[in-house]
């Protein structure tokens, strides 16, 4: 069996596949960050495992392929821990702990900046002096193996040519703007901070705002750090959660919860207006991640007033979450496809570690 770990803030989502060319998933499931490796071990027979498949983060500019693991790697990694701070020890740490309960057994990373690595030039310059490029400051993007794995889905539908934004939006949120079948700008950064707002980041922010919060609270880096990781975005703007069903169903209740949704909304739709401009109009928009696949007002709210750019819905075709929730008349076809990087890491480790 392929073991597949994707490690989040807040779970481990792990999954279990059968090896092949087409891997086929068996058991999935997730458990607590706190919990270790034991947890997921305890739903699997650890003899039966014959490599793990790790989600990384950030590769940097280093790591732009699917890697089987080993101690170069690991001091790789390491080397960029300045620039994820916030995923990559963590990430290590797992990878390290599989090896003291598995020693024996293949490790391989798939990294969730490789799908940007060669965006074009432009889109990865960073506005700032020069020399800081060399230091490691561009536009990597995130999100990687989801939209890796959409993509896919969009070839086997024979929809992948023309132009395409895929909208990953769950707690972290970004979006990719595709021309037939290739990536030429996505909404995150330097890091999954920047670009639309989400659960409890901002997205873009005028730095501005950064400097007088430090100068009128007199956090320091690692305390703005923090805020601006797991204080701000819905949870911030709301006050009340950073769970979009929650907040829908506060939202005539407390106006707090109204406003937060319709930012979201509305910082979302200019996203995408504004890759529609980069990509010479729209012909796909596909929606993805937790909310992206579930809240039919999210995405009712996001393509209000994109009729424009042939974004049409059916209100009917939404409601039920259906996989083309676009009129039948509109220019513009409107997907909602369940992502599935578990699936993408499964298929890299059967790849690169002959299992297929």
């Amino acid at each position: 069996m392929i073991l597949t770990i994707n490690r989040g803030s807040s779970s481990v989502k792990f999954a279990l596949f059968s090896p092949g060319k087409s891997p086929q998933r068996r058991l999935h499931g997730n458990v607590d960050p706190g919990k270790g490796i034991e947890a997921i071990l305890s739903h699997a027979a650890p003899d039966e495992i014959m490599a793990v498949g790790h989600r990384i983060v950030h590769g940097g500019g280093r790591f732009v392929q699917p890697t089987r693991i080993d101690d170069s790697v690991i001091a790789g990694l390491r080397e960029l821990f300045f620039l994820d701070p916030t995923h990559l020890p963590d990430e290590v740490a797992t990878i390290e702990e599989v090896g003291k309960h598995l020693p024996d057994v293949p490790q391989f990373a798939c990294f969730d900046t490789a799908f940007f690595h060669d965006l074009p030039r432009v889109a990865q310059i960073v506005p700032v002096p020069r020399k800081f490029e060399e230091a490691g400051i561009r536009r990597y993007g995130f999100h990687g193996l989801s939209y890796q794995y959409l993509l896919g889905q969009l070839r086997q539908m024979k929809a992948a040519e023309g132009r395409i934004i895929l909208a990953h939006l769950g707690n972290g949120a970004s979006m990719a703007a595709v021309r037939d079948g290739k990536c030429i700008d996505t909404s995150m950064c330097f890091t999954p901070a920047a670009g639309i707002m989400m659960g409890t980041r901002p997205g873009d922010l005028d730095p501005g705002v950064i400097l007088q919060i430090m100068r009128s609270s007199g956090k320091s880096l690692e305390e703005m750090d923090h805020l601006l990781n797991f204080e701000c975005g819905l949870l911030g703007v709301s006050e009340i959660s950073s769970d979009v069903r929650q907040l829908l169903a506060h939202r005539a209740s407390d106006p707090r919860a109204g406003e937060a949704i319709d930012l979201f909304c509305h910082i979302a739709r200019k996203w995408i207006g504004s890759f529609a401009a980069e990509l010479g109009g729209l012909q796909t928009l596909v929606f993805a991640g937790g909310i992206g696949e579930n809240s039919a007002e999210i995405r009712a709210g996001i393509c209000s007033q994109l009729e424009f750019l042939g974004v049409r819905l059916d209100a009917a075709a939404n409601g039920r979450n259906a996989a083309v929730i676009s009129a039948a008349d509109g220019p513009c076809a409107v997907r909602v496809i369940k992502t599935d990087e578990e699936s993408v890491i499964a298929r890299a480790v059967c790849e690169v570690g002959g299992f297929s």
